[in-house]
């Protein structure tokens, strides 16, 4: 098929148009969330873009497979090898077992996900579920000199590797300090100071949750090695595209690709797609910090979560984001202005196949040319100022819905409803105050039609003359 679809690989730090392994389909990885807490904003900002990434590769008639892992395993509060397991601090604050823990925050991210739109990955792979595969990428690297044992544990030997920073050496490097300052007791274990660990049997906390037997001791993997297994068991030896947060490039992704391509002994994956952070007016948002946003606060707070789906759409995905509630509510009055507007339209008529087509056009070149949503936002408010039908305009609405997810042409009837501006009587009141201006117009009644729209306007009542004629919203 065409390839058109172009965006920033951070591998090669340039805007790229994708060539899949296989024409016509697309093996797509997400990076999924450690289930020992609810996701804040920010972690759902990634998936929210990545959401409209695969949407986007499908819009243009790509087949896409998109896998997604859970964390489940304890996870360290460091990739440092440091820290504590999170999923074990979740269960003792919660008092439930880790794995009562790990699926009630499963449940809760994907309820997160249903509210903001965001399409469940076609396959969902928790960790637990990979211990055997885990096991065998590790004896591989081991028989192939990439692994060695030390202290109880099993860790990857980075100096076998001619390029272990792939990504870039400055940017990883720069990250690699950061990660040394926070290290404060070093792992004496380690050959060289990149090295990570695939197997635990001895750690740096005294207790871990989930234990299992394996070739070198009972203990649980390395974070970095459930990706990996994960992605190769459902995509096979090659994936087209892995997306994350820009915090998993170093030393998550890196550290993929180091045992990824020594077991496969080829190169593993070729596109590279990184969403920025998303900031508070403090710097990076995270779970530590202030107010924990969350989905379920924001909708305490009387947002709908599509408007948050839709501030992150109006920036790139490669810039950062700076979150406040000031912005949130720009962003939900416009929103909601938007979808009342699009709830006057009327379905009727014939769509104009020219105008559609190329319309059309304009949106995929957005969405094709490194994931311009905010370009995207600018063509629908550009159909709904646009000079065709309305049967056209809600057709293109629809269609670019399959992308952007918004709720475009649903959402204003329902927030109508809720107002109470569809209610029988009303909508009567105004049409016959509709009418009763035409006639005045009709007479050349200029002061009495400029005194019904004034009457009307008094009662929350905004009208406006088109070329199909009358439309009103609420005000």
């Amino acid at each position: 098929m065409e390839n058109k679809f172009r965006f920033y690989n951070t591998m090669t730090r340039e805007v790229e148009t994708v060539i899949p392994h296989e024409d016509g389909k697309i093996g797509m990885y997400t990076c999924g969330p450690t289930v020992y807490h609810f996701a804040h904003i920010g972690n759902l900002r990634s998936y929210i873009m990545e959401d409209v990434l695969e949407k986007g590769l499908r819009y243009v008639g790509y087949d896409v497979k998109r896998v997604m892992n859970i964390t489940d395993v304890g996870h360290l509060s460091s990739d440092a090898d440091t820290g504590e397991d999170k999923m074990l601090k979740g269960a003792k604050r919660e008092h439930k077992t880790v794995m009562e823990v790990a699926q009630y925050y499963t449940d809760a991210f994907f309820e997160d996900c249903r509210k903001l739109n965001i399409k469940r990955p076609d396959v969902v792979e928790p960790a637990t579920n990979c211990i055997a595969e885990f096991i065998h990428m590790i004896e591989v690297l081991l028989e192939k000199g990439y692994a060695y044992q030390a202290g109880g544990n099993v860790y990857f030997d980075t100096s076998k590797l001619e390029d272990y920073f792939v990504f870039s050496s400055a940017v990883e490097k720069e990250q690699l300090q950061v990660g040394v300052r926070d290290d404060v007791e070093e792992d004496v274990n380690k050959r060289n100071k990149n090295d990570f660990v695939l197997w635990f049997t001895k750690s740096k906390f005294e207790d871990q949750a989930l234990k299992w037997e394996s070739p070198w001791g009972v203990g649980y993997p390395g974070w970095h090695i459930e990706c990996s297994c994960i992605g190769i068991k459902n995509l096979g030896e090659y994936m087209d595209i892995h997306c994350g947060g820009v915090d998993n490039i170093f030393p998550h992704h890196t550290n993929e690709i180091a045992q990824s391509e020594s077991f496969l002994g080829h190169p593993w994956c070729h596109y590279w797609f990184h969403v920025n952070h998303l900031n508070d007016q403090t710097g990076k948002m995270s779970k530590s910090k202030g107010d924990f946003l969350t989905v379920s606060l924001l909708e305490e707070k009387g947002y709908d979560p599509v408007a948050y789906r839709m501030f992150c759409l109006q920036s790139h995905y490669r810039k950062p984001l700076v979150f406040s509630y000031e912005n949130l509510n720009n962003v939900e009055l416009a929103y909601e202005k938007l979808v009342k507007k699009i709830a006057a339209l009327k379905d009727e008529g014939e769509v104009d196949s020219k105008a559609f087509a190329e319309y059309k056009e304009i949106f995929t070149d957005a969405i094709c040319n490194d994931l311009n949503t905010s370009m995207a936002i600018t063509v629908v408010y550009d159909v709904v100022k646009a000079d065709m039908n309305d049967k056209t305009k809600l057709e293109l609405l629809s269609d670019f819905d399959q992308v952007l997810s918004l709720n475009l042409t649903t959402a204003g009837k329902k927030l109508l409803e809720e107002s109470g501006s569809v209610d029988t009587e009303l909508e009567q009141y105004i049409k016959d105050k509709i009418a009763e201006r035409a006639a005045a117009k009709k007479a050349k009644d200029f002061a009495k039609a400029d005194a019904i729209r004034e009457e009307l306007l008094s009662k929350g009542i905004a009208i406006k003359d088109t070329r199909e004629g009358v439309i009103w919203e609420r005000v």
